[in-house]
């Protein structure tokens, strides 16, 4: 069934190249992958094809720091300003974590080039006045939830949330993700099409920018339109968007996050700290710490599911009640909102399953 779906997303829904894989109890029972790494269709997408998923890194970037909860080096009521001195919003680690603290977006217009400068993004952010009191409502923190969470991350371990990635997570698990890409494994990374987007985008505005407009274009470029297949864009650190991956590490991840991460902290952090109507998007989402919760509107498997959606459909969950660890991985945009490729694929599988 999942086979069938993915040759009709090639066939019939755009896709130019993707690789899907689920686990069922741990156990692998999906690895496909199908069509072409780039768009002149010259190289096609093999077993260990990387690719660029956006904010579906959002989540490795709250487990890097769940990880540090468990240690007891962070405690999720802590201010983030007992980390990071200078820090002004009065706001705790868990409102960042389950985007409540109001600092969805920076206000001050950034130099071009700031998303690959990360003090500069940083610096923005500590200055940054809450666009709504710290948990009083929720807005998804569209760029600025990695840069968030990961300078918490690096205050506190001395190191970036990429290095912490690698060396706590993907690397003991084997699991290919990464923020940003090493140069060696470049030649195997698809190149990424935006597809319809790139029309559908209107000019950005001048400032004074409202929240979602300033959400989405500051710091410039932070979306990867222009820049997600350049050797800048993979040279940096940007957790909210530059996630590189397999499909393999993805569900890897998910699929070992009994090992990674404490049963509290766990069951703290895919429990729901937000939902509702959401400031920055308009519609309603659902928060854990860190994790997209599983919603009517767009599911991650069953009702307790959790994981992230990325931009253009890019997606990795686990469903605790199901036993499923999944992720979908791909190199053309579509729509952002809710993805007919992944939901196929997704429904195909829990068809099997039944």
């Amino acid at each position: 069934m999942v086979r069938a779906a993915l040759a009709e997303n090639l066939a019939s829904r755009g896709e130019i190249g993707a690789a899907v894989v689920a686990y069922v109890e741990g156990r692998p029972v999906v690895d496909l992958w199908a069509g072409y790494a780039d768009q002149g269709q010259t190289r096609p997408w093999r077993e260990d094809t990387i690719v660029n998923v956006f904010s579906v890194g959002k989540a490795f970037a709250a487990i890097c720091l769940l990880r540090l909860v468990d240690t007891g080096l962070v405690a999720l009521d802590d201010a983030v300003s007992r980390h990071w001195p200078g820090f002004a919003a009065h706001t705790t680690v868990t409102e960042v974590l389950s985007h409540r603290s109001g600092l969805a977006a920076i206000a001050r217009p950034l130099p071009e080039d700031a998303v690959y400068d990360w003090d500069v993004v940083a610096e923005a952010l500590a200055a940054q006045e809450p666009w709504w009191p710290p948990g009083t409502a929720h807005g998804y923190h569209v760029h600025t939830f990695g840069f968030l969470v990961g300078e918490i991350v690096r205050r506190v371990t001395g190191v970036g949330v990429e290095s912490v990635l690698e060396r706590e997570v993907a690397g003991p698990l084997g699991a290919e993700v990464s923020f940003g890409l090493a140069q060696a494994k470049r030649a195997r990374c698809a190149e990424y099409d935006f597809g319809d987007v790139v029309a559908e985008m209107p000019p950005a505005p001048e400032p004074p920018w409202d929240l979602n407009t300033a959400a989405y274009v500051n710091p410039p470029g932070a979306s990867g339109l222009g820049r997600v297949n350049t050797g800048a864009w993979m040279d940096a650190s940007i957790p909210s968007a530059n996630a590189h991956a397999t499909a393999r590490g993805i569900a890897r991840i998910y699929a070992a996050l009994p090992e990674l991460l404490s049963r509290e902290t766990c069951a703290l952090a895919t429990a729901e700290h937000a939902a509702g109507t959401d400031l920055v998007l308009g519609r309603p989402t659902k928060f854990g710490l860190g994790f997209q919760l599983s919603q009517p509107e767009r599911p991650l498997g069953g009702a307790r599911g959790f994981g992230h959606f990325g931009a253009g459909g890019s997606v990795g969950f686990a469903d605790p009640d199901a036993g499923v660890a999944f992720a979908y991985v791909m190199n053309r945009g579509g729509p952002r909102w809710q993805s007919p490729r992944s939901r196929a694929l997704i429904d195909a599988l829990y068809a099997a399953l039944a």
